[in-house]
């Protein structure tokens, strides 16, 4: 395991799958009533829809984060719910391996001082509290850990299907390894993936991942009055 971490962090020579064909993802947002756009040839797309009337945005593109190689996914809402409730779902490895780094450079004040665009994730590890309970089932426990401000607002958020959908991402999807975090922070959500291998069936997961963990939200953590 962490060797193949230690290939996350520092870059694989090994030659990255070829990004899923524009025409392949247009044609199914067409189906499912989304809006696409392409970046550029070879510079990915964007993805936009509704839930509930709020606005969502997912775009496929260049890793913007040192953890990620090759292809991220990434996406965003305002779902004007909660503004105070800071919820964190993680994959386990991952987090195993940022708190590790964090250590490390925490040890080390040259390190530190050296490198000042630390991803903010390291901070959020810092700053929430992991939480579990027994109404979901032991394997989601094993890949994924959940962090947050509150323990009240993580169980609002975190039902049985969504935990259900993050273990069961279609073949040849992600692995436990594969970096993923799915989060809720100031009234968005949030979603940022390695989309490796890159393929039609993984995005359409993510984006029902996505659009439910916002469904979620809205149900769980809104502030709206009910007329």
């Amino acid at each position: 395991m962490f060797e193949r971490l230690k290939k996350v962090f520092a870059g694989s020579e090994t030659p990255l799958p070829q990004a899923v064909p524009p025409d392949a993802v247009s044609e199914w947002a067409g189906t499912q009533g989304f809006s696409y756009a392409s970046q550029g040839k070879g510079a990915g797309f964007v993805l936009t829809g509704k839930v509930r009337g709020k606005p969502w945005k997912l775009e496929s593109g260049a890793a913007t984060r040192d953890y990620i190689v090759g292809e991220e996914l990434r996406a965003r809402a305002a779902l004007g719910i909660n503004e105070d409730a800071a919820v964190l779902i993680m994959n386990r490895p991952l987090k195993e391996s940022l708190e590790k780094r964090a250590y490390g450079m925490y040890t080390d004040t040259l390190q530190t001082t050296a490198a000042p665009g630390l991803p903010e994730e390291m901070r959020w590890l810092a700053m929430y509290e992991e939480f579990g309970w027994s109404s979901v089932v032991p394997e989601f426990w094993e890949r994924y850990a959940v962090l947050a401000d509150r323990r009240d607002n993580a169980l609002a958020w975190v039902d049985n299907n969504l935990a259900e959908m993050l273990l069961h991402w279609p073949e040849p999807g992600p692995d436990p390894q594969t970096p993923f975090i799915l989060m809720l922070l100031r009234g968005k959500a949030y979603l940022r993936m390695q989309h490796s291998p890159p393929t039609i069936a993984t995005l359409q997961h993510a984006a029902i991942v996505y659009t439910s963990a916002c469904e979620a939200a809205l149900a769980g953590l809104s502030t709206d009055i009910p007329l």
